[in-house]
């Protein structure tokens, strides 16, 4: 009985030291949006992919902070749809790899591999990575939805 009392009293010791020192359990140390030189979705306008169809560089001068993010438009308009309803374009996953998702990890982008499905905006590593991700993307959705849940953000 003494025994279990020492061990349990060296265990509250050591927690309560890690914790005063700053430790804290590993946890990923990727932000929650993917971003390049401190912009979101590598300073491309995330409103454009809907309302254009295609990859549009955003300006610096049309530029909001949102959830720790800068995101970069290339109009006042899109910052304005943006401002109004952000959940509707912001991309899946924090702008990662949607695929990787999938697999569990958050992995970089190429901005060439957008997709909008259901209204959704995915994105992949690369193009290779792409064609893998279309052959079963709704699988993937799924399984990609279910491990977004599983991340501190």
């Amino acid at each position: 009985m003494k025994l279990k009392a020492i061990f349990a009293s060296i265990a509250l010791l050591t927690t309560i030291a890690l914790l005063s020192w700053g430790y804290q359990p590993k946890q990923d140390s990727k932000p929650e949006f993917f971003s390049k030189n401190n912009m979101a979705i590598a300073g491309y306008d995330v409103v454009a992919f809907f309302t254009e169809g295609k990859p549009v560089m955003g300006n610096e001068q049309i530029s909001l902070k949102y959830k720790g993010a800068n995101w970069y438009f290339s109009t006042n308009e899109n910052l304005a749809k943006f401002k109004a309803n952000p959940e509707r374009y912001l991309p899946q996953y924090g702008g990662y790899c949607a695929f990787g998702m999938s697999k569990g990890y958050k992995a970089s982008v190429e901005i060439d591999t957008w997709t909008i499905d259901n209204g959704k905006l995915y994105f992949n590593y690369n193009m290779k990575v792409k064609e893998s991700w279309v052959k079963n993307q709704q699988e993937f959705i799924q399984k990609a939805d279910n491990n977004w849940k599983n991340f501190k953000h």
